[in-house]
């Protein structure tokens, strides 16, 4: 993995409760808050320069502004949802440039898995009744964030055992 074990042990104790968070929040209220998005801005912001070196960190911000013009582009057509275009931008600068294709490969197989659990749960009455005021289950679209939060932290976490 071409970002550092080092680099993502300093970023994952700050990312995985936001990235848990969206997970959570949006299959409750199908909604990404700004709040979480600006949480793991924050977190590249203030962690990015102690955890990567100032060259790649600044250029982190242009993948984020990258991922945020082509979210937009897909959120105004209907493809995405604006609070998963939001989130995915947030998240780009974390992912390192050499790594996007195995992210890329990552993030599709997590959204599947995400898919078919959300579609199997929201089936079954048992789990709906633990929790019948979510909006996921009501709503015919997926709540991506259940999928986006989880692959990075996973992506996070692989770079780490990767040493």
């Amino acid at each position: 993995m071409a970002l550092s074990g080092t680099a993502a042990l300093w970023f994952l104790p700050f990312v995985a409760p936001i990235a848990l968070w969206v997970a959570f929040s949006d299959l409750k209220w199908m909604k990404i808050h700004n709040y979480a998005v600006i949480a793991l801005v924050a977190v590249y912001l203030v962690i990015g320069p102690l955890a990567l070196p100032l060259t790649v960190w600044a250029w982190g911000w242009a993948g984020l502004a990258l991922v945020l013009v082509v979210g937009f582009v897909l959120a105004s057509v209907g493809l995405l949802g604006a609070g998963d275009a939001k989130f995915a931008a947030a998240m780009a600068p974390f992912i390192a440039l050499a790594d996007l294709g195995s992210f890329m490969l990552l993030l599709s197989g997590v959204i599947v898995v995400s898919f078919v659990a959300h579609r199997l749960a929201r089936s079954s009455a048992a789990i709906v009744g633990m929790a019948p005021d979510w909006e996921s289950w009501q709503r015919r679209e997926f709540p991506l964030g259940l999928a986006l939060g989880p692959a990075l932290l996973l992506y996070l976490i692989a770079a780490v055992l990767a040493g």
